[in-house]
């Protein structure tokens, strides 16, 4: 690739072009459009897409489904999205509320996959800003980066906890709720505690945490002292054990404390004696304690806040007045430290160490017993291993994947997933608002990775890899070799090579076939990657293994609506009708197949790319997206069932799904692949039939789509501007078998009648106020599961029609009753007057779109029943035979459609009839019964 100009270069360029535009009369200060430098397109690409803003989508479904989009991105609050970095960061929250789900601390898996969310949101509020210009979407994604950058900053830098008033108007130590914060006290605290202890301190509890410490003393999870907020019981807990968990000997309250409010918690030791008091009264004693502080001897570590313990949280809360005596105050003394500070009763200060945490700032508190010494705000897992670090969790997850060699989500959950949407999403809004701090954010969080994933041995890396969840990544090498595209630093291309899984690339390069079992959506946008390596390395294994992977995914594993995936994973090639169920189809898996299939069409003009795109996008990702406006979930389902009278969930896990992540992307982008560019500007390719104004400022025209796709079975495009040579590709849909006519300037374009399936090509200068029309008539037909040819989904044209039922087993429906000469089979519905593309079966179902956004129940798929013998409307008294394949006699005959008149009809069905009798199918009276039917009866054409 032709070198472009260096990171430096880029974000002073982008700060700089800020800066000027900033002084334009009526401009804001902050980054204006378009004010990054956008890297090259990949030579690869033999055609090229227009950006989002040149394409303007017109009124109609996807404008309507993308409306609903925008509202939610205009309206959400983004810091909740920012709530998990901050807390990370050890930042105060300011009140913000993560979103919940698989967002924040108390999701799925421990939070162990938020973050996530806040990229996906980012590139959303990019395409949102390049499709309208509205300056609410580039002000929201500046805050975020701002906020982003900041974190880092304080990633990088020591902790420090925000300060909070203490119990007696000082100060108080408060780490926020997920910093993994903690102070760390000097070693030999305990050294002049005996056989008799007092540790007490003021504890607010931001969260009801079992097993979270107020302190914890010790070597490891042998020997150790600890006081407990809460306890196993929920009440405070204190035990002291040489021997583990199972040798504690402990003393247990008898409430929890509140949250959010201040409790005053003491314990003291003394002649075998342990005495438990909350707000100064006692709760709980013993006086079997063997134990006292020096049996533990000398210990490592002196914690307020954290456990010896890795799976116990870290306290979340405020700490102040942390005093230790060498002596068992009396309940008087205890009594007394609930109306003042320590110093000011009759017990003083703590003699072991006394800290009332009234510093103004830092991470460092004084003693004022004069023995500990300063204590320390330290986080669990120290800090980051390189500067350039970003993300709503600590580096610990990246760092036990690389010992890792089976999956457990609870431990480890795609943390590379989760950077790759960080990624993607700075490197989005860097290109929408040439904010340079986020194309530094992007850039330092490639080097950082680089520097993780560099030193590890390559077998590492392809078991890392292959390991299910924990390991998935995403679609992370696409989103490094964009970020390469605009640094050229060789040390990102090189991170993308280093997640290149071997095993998946040689098969799917060699034709093999070894996806079942495997996870879907782990696997897809490894594909899409592999292409940007292609692009910008020239390796021909990767653009091998893309094509090869596309063919073992479609058809074989597709369902009707374009999407894949049965719970998550790949069966065995053509099991369809098998797997129909509850967790079909999740979204993610149909959103990155759009990817790829895009992307392959850039290097390799295949029209069946474009088949699959139309039928993805029109039926599963439209329909994915719920007809409803909602300000706090974008409502996108994840699983999308298949089986017989499934309810969509568009609100799965509180909207914070990946699918509902890629969901606001999908529907924020709905015009990226309707038109195309040759490389050299000769040809404009139209791939998809959607309301559109394209502005092609190369060659000074604007084509301007008119329609009500998929409710018109049409399109009218209109050429403006200046005289421009190019050739027009216009799409002929592999659906469109009942013919594709077009005319220009009312005059039909001369030539065959173009295939279904291709591309008709119209060459010649285009002129101001040039017309072309386009129409193609649309029919009833069906698609077969290929395991199950009785199982079968119904198609208008492109469109899905889904049976709207409650029934819960297979709709048994028959389409042969008025079939027409061309084979459509829709003179056997009735239309529903004033709703397209909505019928009526002569049973009495309700058929709809698949892409309309509701709640009711359906059937994707139906089960078809054609008993009788029927032509025309007339039934000839014969049952309908079946052969041992499952092909019925009125199957062979509508299966050789269109016919061009009635006698050819009748003679098909007399020949079939005749052969079905000669291998014993039919007898010969039931035989001449279907042909003299088939001549009585009246037929549309």
């Amino acid at each position: 690739m032709a070198s472009g100009p260096t990171r430096r270069a880029l974000i002073g360029a982008a700060t700089l072009g800020a800066a000027a535009l900033s002084l334009a009369p009526g401009r804001s200060a902050a980054a204006p459009r378009a004010a990054a430098p956008g890297p090259p397109m990949p030579a690869a690409w033999t055609v090229r897409p227009f950006g989002l803003d040149q394409v303007a989508l017109g009124e109609g479904v996807f404008a309507d489904k993308r409306r609903l989009m925008l509202d939610f991105g205009r309206g959400y609050d983004e810091m909740r999205l920012i709530q998990v970095f901050r807390a990370n960061a050890g930042r105060p929250t300011e009140g913000a509320v993560a979103p919940g789900g698989w967002e924040g601390l108390d999701g799925e898996a421990n939070g162990n996959l938020r973050g996530h969310t806040t990229g996906h949101f980012l590139t959303m509020l990019a395409q949102a800003y390049a499709s309208t210009g509205e300056e609410v979407y580039a002000d929201k994604i500046r805050t975020m980066v701002g906020e982003l950058y900041e974190v880092r900053a304080a990633l990088r830098a020591d902790p420090t906890a925000p300060r909070t008033e203490g119990r007696f108007g000082g100060g108080a130590v408060s780490p926020v709720r997920g910093s993994y914060q903690y102070v760390d006290l000097p070693a030999g605290v305990l050294d002049g505690a005996s056989g008799a202890l007092t540790l007490a301190a003021w504890v607010r509890p931001e969260h009801a945490d079992t097993w979270a410490r107020v302190a914890d003393f010790g070597d490891d999870t042998t020997r150790y002292l600890y006081l407990a907020a809460r306890g196993g019981t929920g009440a405070p807990r204190f035990a002291v054990t040489t021997s583990g968990a199972a040798g504690e000997q402990g003393i247990d309250g008898t409430a929890p404390l509140p949250v959010g409010e201040w409790s005053h918690v003491a314990v003291t030791l003394g002649d075998g004696a342990g005495i438990l008091y909350v707000d100064g009264t006692e709760v709980a004693r013993t006086s079997a304690l063997t134990l006292t502080p020096a049996d533990l001897g000398s210990l490592k570590d002196h914690w307020l806040g954290r456990s010896h313990y890795e799976g116990d949280p870290v306290f979340a809360g405020a700490l102040d007045e942390v005093h230790l005596w060498s002596r068992a105050l009396s309940a008087d003394e205890i009594a007394a430290l609930q109306e003042r500070t320590a110093a000011e009763t009759p017990a003083g200060a703590g003699d072991l160490a006394a800290y009332g945490f009234d510093e103004s700032g830092g991470g460092t508190f004084a003693d004022a017993s004069g023995h500990a010494g300063p204590a320390s705000l330290r986080r669990t897992w120290g800090g980051p291993s390189h500067p350039g670090f970003l993300a709503a969790y600590p580096e610990t997850q990246f760092i036990a994947l690389e010992s890792m060699t089976t999956g457990d989500y609870t431990k480890v959950w795609a943390p590379y997933y989760t950077a790759h949407k960080i990624l993607r999403g700075l490197v989005d809004a860097y290109g929408a608002t040439g904010d340079a701090r986020a194309l530094d954010l992007a850039a330092g969080l490639c080097d950082w990775m680089h520097s993780r994933l560099s030193p590890l041995p390559a077998a590492t890396l392809q078991r890392m890899w292959g390991i299910f969840s924990s390991g998935e990544f995403g679609g992370i090498v696409e989103a490094i070799c964009d970020l390469y595209a605009l640094t050229t630093e060789p040390e990102h291309l090189a991170l993308a090579r280093l997640f290149d899984l071997d095993k998946l690339i040689d098969a799917c390069a060699a034709g093999q076939d070894t996806l079942g079992g495997l996870h879907a959506n782990q696997h897809i946008p490894i594909l899409t990657g592999l292409l940007r390596l292609h692009d910008e390395t020239g390796e021909r294994r990767y653009l091998d293994a893309a094509r090869g992977f596309w063919g073992m995914v479609v058809p074989p594993r597709m369902y009707a609506i374009g999407g894949t995936s049965d719970r998550e994973f790949w069966g065995e090639r053509d099991a369809i009708a098998s797997t129909l169920g509850e967790a079909n189809a999740e979204t993610c898996c149909a959103y990155n197949m759009l990817k790829l299939s895009r992307l392959l069409f850039l290097h390799d003009q295949d029209p069946t790319y474009m088949d699959y795109y139309e039928r993805a996008l029109l039926n599963q990702v439209l329909g994915s997206k719920q007809d409803k406006a909602d300000a706090e979930k974008p409502l996108v389902t994840y699983f999308i069932g298949l089986r017989p009278g499934h309810v969509r969930d568009y609100t799965p896990k509180a909207g914070t799904t990946c699918c509902e992540g890629t969901g606001m992307e999908s529907a924020t982008k709905y015009q990226d692949t309707v038109y195309f560019r040759a490389a050299d500007d000769s040809a404009l390719y139209v791939n998809l039939y959607s309301a559109s104004t394209l502005t092609w400022r190369e060659k000074g025209v604007t084509v301007t789509q008119t329609t009500g796709f998929p409710r018109e079975q049409g399109s009218t495009l209109t050429v403006r501007g200046r005289a421009a040579a190019f050739t027009l590709k216009l799409r002929v849909p592999a659906w469109a078998a009942d013919g594709y006519r077009v005319t220009v300037n009312g005059l039909p374009v001369a030539g065959r009648s173009p295939e279904p399936g291709t591309y008709l090509s119209v060459a010649r200068t285009w002129r101001d106020g040039d017309t072309v029309r386009i129409s193609f008539p649309f029919r009833l037909r069906v698609e077969k599961a290929p395991d199950d040819p009785t199982t079968q989904a119904l198609f208008h044209g492109p469109v899905n029609l889904v049976a709207r039922d409650a029934r819960t087993t297979a709709l048994e429906l028959g389409l042969y009753r008025n079939a027409a000469l061309s084979g459509d089979l829709l003179p056997t519905l009735t239309p529903v007057h004033g709703a397209p593309l909505h019928f009526t079966t002569p049973e009495g179902v309700a058929l709809a779109p698949f892409f309309e956004g509701t709640e009711d129940p359906t059937h994707a798929y139906v089960r078809r029943a054609e008993p009788r013998v029927v032509f025309g409307g007339l039934d000839a008294g014969v049952a309908n035979p079946v052969r041992g394949d499952g092909v019925s006699l009125l199957d062979a005959v509508w299966d050789a459609a269109p016919f061009r008149s009635k006698a050819a009809l009748v003679a098909h069905v007399r020949a079939t009839a005749e052969a079905w009798h000669a291998d014993g199918l039919i007898t010969a009276a039931d035989a001449a019964k279907a042909v003299a039917t088939a001549k009585r009866a009246s037929y549309q054409a």
